[in-house]
């Protein structure tokens, strides 16, 4: 399919280029404004600059590279499917909302604040994201590689996400998940996990207090613990290999742990039942 082709030009206004189809813009500046390209269809966007809010609203089939969104361009991808996005910096908050298919490679996001709510099938890496509180709010079917957060309560809510090689700084991540794996990771932050199921950690180092409680059928395989990890695993049913000494470890109900040693282990009135998990030390 051949693409008009739109360059080297400015538009500002509403709606300056409304239910276009089958376009290609290139090193195209969109002023202040609103909705510069609402309910477009196929288009590809390269070497653009975007400066007015809600550029890219209802939008199906498009490729945005080698872009700038500035702070101006909030909320600027909204309620569209099947985007690529490559080599981008994204300086506006609230980016990517109620969309299906996603593939975001090489991009920065500074403020990601409130970014990537009630997204489906998304692919990601090489991204960096900071002051991003509220990430990816109940999104699912997620991969994601070479990660990099700051931002916290991040990734509530989520289903079915595989996340690879990531340092994620984060207060209260990964609250209320199911069936999430997260590999060869940095992990810090107190309050991880809570209330998760299925949550799986391989070959990651966490830090923060409180980690990993009130979680079903969480697995640690071979992580390690900072002396920060106070009260781990309350109220978890788990299996985990913890190859570190862990700080605390407070009523978990089931399961087993393994670790290199343990500072205090709290066993209580307190603990649910069947109240039978298997403290063990790594021989």
């Amino acid at each position: 399919m051949s693409l008009k082709v739109i360059k080297d030009c400015e538009f500002g206004g509403e709606r300056p280029l409304f239910a276009e189809s089958s376009v290609r813009l290139e090193n195209v500046k969109f002023l202040p404004g609103e909705s510069a390209l609402k309910c477009c269809r196929n288009i590809d966007v390269d070497n653009c600059t975007f400066q007015g809010k809600y550029p890219l609203w209802h939008v199906d089939n498009f490729t945005v590279e080698n872009c700038r969104f500035e702070a101006g361009a909030r909320a600027a991808i909204w309620y569209s499917d099947h985007m690529t996005m490559r080599d981008c910096q994204v300086d506006a908050p609230k980016m990517f909302r109620e969309m299906d298919g996603l593939v975001i490679e090489n991009v920065r996001i500074p403020d990601a604040q409130e970014t990537l709510w009630h997204v489906r099938n998304v692919k990601m890496s090489d991204v960096e994201v900071s002051n991003a509180d509220y990430l990816f709010m109940h999104s699912s079917n997620i991969k994601i590689r070479k990660w990099r957060q700051q931002g916290n309560y991040s990734f509530q809510y989520c289903r079915n996400v595989e996340i690879y090689n990531a340092y994620i700084d984060s207060k209260d991540a990964f609250w209320e998940t199911e069936n999430v794996t997260i590999y060869d990771s940095e992990l810090h932050g107190e309050y991880l996990g809570w209330h998760s199921k299925k949550l799986r950690l391989v070959n990651c180092h966490i830090s923060g207090t409180q980690p990993l409680c009130y979680c079903s059928d969480l697995v640690l395989e071979n992580c390690t613990m900072d002396a920060d990890c106070d009260r781990a695993f309350e109220d978890s049913t788990l299996k985990a290999t913890v190859n570190s000494v862990i700080t605390s470890v407070q009523n978990p109900r089931s399961g087993v742990i393994k670790a290199l040693g343990y500072g205090k282990i709290i066993i209580d009135k307190n603990i649910k039942q069947p109240a039978d998990c298997k403290i063990e030390k790594i021989k």
